[in-house]
């Protein structure tokens, strides 16, 4: 059976390691599956849920695009676009939002967090865009949705409007009801300086991330001064709970190399967190100085880009499109 996924990607510019390794490089798996469709969106309709500065916008919407083809994603086998250039996904939303329940988005904790103790003064676009979600997913028959831990309400909501708009309308099976995709390790990375956070570009330490776009001494630089504890390199048989930044790091290492973390213990078991932390730049420099300089390269290639937006816009609105009408037909338009 072949499987159609979607996924989406907040355009909030300077993508760091967490990304690559939470989402991109497994898009970039999922694109090279046989029998796989993939749609990647950058959800530039999402951002505007908080204020942002146009200008900043259109550059990190071309930064995320830049990040997504250097780190191997390709226009010719997946369709990537930004969501604001295909209509439907709004005109899904509006629809969908007719179907979708106040008591499921009173449900939504991501709302309650980000909005935080005033919530009066949060947008109704941040507490609406998951109607907003679920409609970029039903566009396109998505079978499967990567998601983190994050996300999974948001999928359980996509999946309940699908179904409830089925047997509202009396249209088994119309909206496609998508599954998650969980990536079971290595799904969050956390920060260089403090294990218990997740790796953020909201985080004021650059020390505390790995940018896609350092170069070598950075990243060499941000290994060494990574934290670490007194204690020596794990043993294959000690749990990490306790021991977050050094749980964090061999995790990085381990994902880097498809390898589990406890072939990573067994490699470093007894050895010095020097020897460890040059093994884990040297192996950084190697995949992510790569994706660095052909962000850069893109970046100055504005044209390019935008000709990858346009003929992926194109393909995705054709999809889109078509569903949006028979979604029209069904509801009585």
């Amino acid at each position: 059976m072949s499987k159609k996924i979607f996924s989406g990607v907040q355009p909030s510019g300077n993508l760091h390691l967490g990304n690559y390794l939470g989402a991109i490089k497994n898009f970039v798996e999922l694109q090279n599956e046989k029998n796989t469709e993939c749609v990647y969106c950058i959800v530039d309709l999402h951002a505007i849920t908080v204020k942002q500065d146009p200008k900043e916008l259109r550059k990190n919407i071309k930064e995320t695009l830049a990040a997504f083809i250097a780190s191997g994603l390709n226009e010719k086998k997946s369709i990537i676009f930004n969501q604001s250039s295909v209509p439907a996904h709004s005109e899904g939303a509006w629809i969908l939002s007719c179907v979708a329940r106040m008591g499921w988005l009173n449900r939504m904790t991501q709302f309650k967090e980000k909005a935080g103790k005033d919530k009066e003064k949060a947008s109704v676009g941040l507490y609406a865009y998951p109607v907003l979600m679920a409609s970029d997913i039903l566009l396109y028959d998505s079978t499967h949705v990567p998601v983190g831990n994050d996300q999974k309400q948001h999928l359980e909501l996509c999946r309940d409007i699908a179904q409830r708009f089925n047997n509202d309308f009396e249209a088994p099976n119309f909206l496609k009801v998508p599954e998650p995709l969980i990536q079971k390790s290595f799904s969050r990375i956390m920060s260089l300086k403090d294990g218990t956070k997740k790796m953020s570009k909201s985080d004021p330490s650059d020390l505390s991330r790995i940018n896609l776009t350092d170069d070598k001494d950075k990243i060499i630089n941000k290994i060494k001064k990574a934290k670490t504890d007194t204690l020596p390199m794990p043993s294959s048989e000690e749990n990490l709970e306790n021991r977050p930044e050094v749980k964090n790091l061999l995790e990085i290492y381990s994902s880097l190399l498809n390898q589990s973390v406890e072939k990573s213990k067994i490699e470093f078991s007894g050895k010095n967190f020097s020897d460890f932390k040059e093994k884990l730049f040297n192996l950084l420099v190697e995949k992510i100085e790569p994706i660095s300089r052909e962000i850069k390269k893109l970046l100055d290639n504005e044209k390019y880009l935008d000709e990858i937006l346009l003929k992926g816009s194109e393909k995705a609105n054709e999809i889109a499109s078509k569903k949006i009408l028979e979604i029209k037909k069904i509801i009585g338009f």
